[in-house]
């Protein structure tokens, strides 16, 4: 009897340390991702348009001003949390943009600093591609669906692409809401928009988009600054996070630490 106590206290020891040990992995952010080749060249500019919805027009010259860069792509650095399956891991990050046409997403999420599961994922032209920890997924219209609601919603790091590109428009709702209807092939899609009444900042972007290829309907999604930061003249939201609602928490959240404005991205998206 006590060898059968003893062996089943140093199990329950030794699993709690093995837990311990996770739970300190998982409190070490990693390294940033190195820099990316080339800088943000100096960007030309247009003048903020007359005709948008007025807390529309508030956010923009909260966070730009008159005179509004011309965004063709990006590529947004930085670290994060993301929870998967429960457990929440450091994760670091670079997305790239085609600017209203396509993302590319690499995400490693860590464990001491070190990646132990890797995110590879890309969408443009319609079709998608998602290389996960569980297996890949392609040629799904639902996740395509979502990819391209998810591409216009992080325009919020290259804000200039909602009221520069002519097939995106704006309709007022009041005097802090607005819809943001986006093209998705010859259809079109509508995320709202939320402004905070004081600052006229973005207080939350909300819409309904599907989860799984599997899914039979959408589900409320939303991606909702926590701060703010400035990247070459532009102010962005960092921390975001990105939340299912149906959850009730975020499962992930974004700390952007570095952005570069038109620069070449062929190579993440040839």
């Amino acid at each position: 009897m006590n060898t059968v106590l003893a062996v089943l206290v140093t199990t329950v020891v030794g699993i709690a340390a093995l837990l311990g040990i996770a739970w300190l992995g998982l409190q070490v952010q990693p390294a940033a991702f190195p820099a990316y080749p080339e800088e943000t060249p100096a960007l030309k500019t247009v003048d903020l348009p007359t005709d948008l919805p007025a807390p529309v027009k508030r956010y923009y010259e909260a966070i730009i001003g008159e005179e509004i860069p011309l965004i063709e792509t990006a590529v947004v650095t930085g670290r994060g949390r993301l929870r998967i399956k429960g457990v929440t891991f450091p994760a670091r990050f670079r997305f790239t943009y085609l600017a209203g046409w396509g993302y590319h997403h690499y995400i490693e999420l860590t464990i001491f600093g070190r990646p132990v599961m890797k995110v590879d994922e890309w969408y443009r032209d319609g079709k998608a591609r998602m290389e996960l920890p569980t297996g890949v997924i392609e040629e799904e219209p639902k996740i395509a669906a979502a990819a391209n609601l998810g591409l216009w919603a992080e325009a919020v790091w290259l804000p200039s692409i909602l009221i520069t590109d002519p097939r995106v428009r704006w309709e007022g709702i009041d005097d802090t809401t607005a819809r943001l209807v986006v093209p998705f092939g010859d259809e079109e899609d509508a995320l709202i928009a939320t402004f905070d009444p004081e600052t006229g900042l973005l207080l939350r972007l909300e819409g309904l988009r599907y989860r799984e290829a599997t899914d039979e309907s959408k589900i409320p999604w939303r991606n909702e600054p926590l701060g703010w930061r400035v990247f070459h003249g532009v102010m962005v939201p960092s921390p975001a996070a990105t939340t299912w609602l149906d959850k009730g928490t975020p499962w992930a959240v974004w700390t952007v630490e570095v952005i570069e404005y038109n620069v070449d991205v062929s190579r993440e998206l040839p």
